[in-house]
C-alpha cells in the first residue's frame, strides 16, 4: 500500500513539473506581444507628457504649453501656442484614448475661437506667423491641420450645438483651401523649407472631410492626385528629399481600393525605395519632416496590406520607440525640432500600427 501511494505521488510531482512548464511556456509573450506592449508604453508615456504640458487656454506651442516647459538652452523661433502644434497634439490624444478627450475639448475650443475670427478669404486662419512649423511646412500649414483634425471629430461630440459648431468651422477651412489651390494641384504657397508635406496635408484633410459629407469639388481632388503623380518633377520644392515627395505620393495614391488598382504600378515603384535606408532616413538625421512623411507612408502601406506593410511597420516602430526621450517626448534634429510636433507625429504612427 505504502509504494502505491509513493508512486502515485512520484507521478502527481512528474505531472504537476510538466503542467508547470506548459503554464510556462503558454504565458511566455510572444514577440509580437511584446513589441505591442513597447508601443502602448512608448504612446501612453508621450501622451502623458502632451497632456502635462497643455497651455492654460487649450493650446500648445513649438516645445509645449507654457514657457516653464521650453528646455534651457533651446533656441525657440516662437513663443506661446499656435493652432498648427494644438491641432497635431489634439489628434495625437484622440489616439491615446477617451480619458485625453476633455484635453481635446480644450483644444478644439483654442482651435474654434481663431478659426471663427479669420476673414473668409484667404488660406489663413489665424494672425499668429513665423512659428518654427510654419516656417518649415509652409505659412498655411495651420489652416491644413486644423481641417483634418475637425473633419476627424466632426460628428463625434456629445452636444448638437458643439458638432454644429465643429461642421461649420470645417466647412469654412474646406472653402478656404479649394480656392487657394494652385494650377499645379498644389498648396505649396509663399515658401517654407518643405511645403509639399503642407500639401500633403491639405490634400488629406479635403479627403477627409469629403468622407464625412462635406462637399469637396472632384477637379481639386484631381489636380492634387495629379500633382502627387508627378511630384517628382518638384523636387526643389521638396528640400531635395525624395522621402517627403514619395510618401505624400504614396498616401494620396493609396486612398481608395479604385486608386490603388489604378495606380498599382507608381505604388510598386514607392514600395521599392523603402528598401534603401538612405532613402528612409530622409534628410540624413530625425527632424519632424521626417515623422510626417512616414505617417503618410504607413497610412498608404496599411491600405495595400500585405508583407510590405507587415516589414514596414515593424521596421518603423522599432525605430521610433527607440528614439523617444525618458520624458516621454519625441525631438526632431534639425527644422522641425520642436517637441510638440515631433512627439504628436510619432505617436500618430504609433497608433496606426495598433489600429484595428
Amino acid at each position: 500500500m505504502k509504494s502505491i501511494v509513493v508512486g502515485i505521488s512520484i507521478t502527481l510531482v512528474v505531472v504537476g513539473g510538466l503542467l508547470a512548464q506548459n503554464s510556462t511556456r503558454v504565458q511566455k509573450p510572444s514577440k509580437e506581444t511584446a513589441v505591442a506592449a513597447s508601443v502602448l508604453g512608448a504612446v501612453n508615456k508621450g501622451a502623458k507628457w502632451l497632456a502635462s504640458v497643455q497651455g492654460s487656454d487649450g493650446g500648445w506651442g513649438q516645445d509645449g504649453g507654457e514657457t516653464s516647459y521650453i528646455r534651457t538652452g533651446e533656441r525657440l523661433e516662437s513663443n506661446g501656442n499656435d493652432v498648427a502644434n494644438t491641432a497635431v497634439a489634439a489628434l495625437a490624444l484622440l489616439e491615446a484614448g477617451p480619458q485625453y478627450r476633455p484635453n481635446v475639448d480644450r483644444a478644439l475650443d483654442f482651435i474654434l475661437k481663431r478659426v471663427e475670427a479669420s476673414a473668409a478669404d484667404g488660406l489663413a486662419i489665424t494672425n499668429s506667423t513665423g512659428t518654427q512649423i510654419q516656417r518649415k511646412l509652409g505659412p498655411y500649414i495651420d489652416t491644413f491641420l486644423t481641417s483634418m483634425l475637425l473633419a476627424k471629430v466632426d460628428g463625434t461630440l456629445s452636444r448638437p450645438a458643439q458638432n454644429a459648431r465643429v461642421r461649420q468651422a470645417l466647412e469654412k477651412c474646406v472653402a478656404k483651401i479649394q480656392r487657394n489651390q494652385k494650377s499645379d494641384g498644389s498648396w505649396n504657397v509663399a515658401g517654407g523649407w518643405a511645403p509639399i508635406l503642407g500639401t500633403s496635408m491639405a490634400s488629406r484633410s479635403l479627403f477627409e472631410a469629403q468622407q464625412k459629407g462635406v462637399k469637396v469639388e472632384g477637379r481639386v481632388m484631381a489636380a492634387a492626385e495629379n500633382y502627387s503623380i508627378n511630384a517628382g518633377a518638384v523636387s526643389a520644392e521638396a528640400a531635395g528629399v525624395p522621402l517627403y515627395q514619395s510618401a505624400q505620393a504614396l498616401e494620396q495614391l493609396s486612398r481608395t481600393e479604385k486608386d490603388r488598382m489604378n495606380n498599382a504600378k507608381q505604388i510598386a515603384g514607392i514600395n521599392a525605395q523603402l528598401s534603401s535606408p538612405s532613402f528612409v532616413n530622409g534628410f540624413g538625421s530625425m527632424g519632424g519632416e521626417e515623422f510626417f512623411s512616414y505617417l503618410n507612408i504607413s497610412d498608404g502601406l496599411k491600405r495595400t496590406g500585405g508583407e510590405e506593410w507587415k516589414k514596414w511597420n515593424s521596421q518603423i516602430t522599432q525605430k521610433i520607440v527607440s528614439l523617444q526621450n525618458n520624458d516621454g517626448t519625441w525631438a526632431g534634429h534639425h527644422c522641425i525640432t520642436g517637441r510638440v510636433a515631433v512627439t504628436s507625429s510619432a505617436m500618430l504612427n504609433l497608433s496606426i500600427g495598433r489600429a484595428n
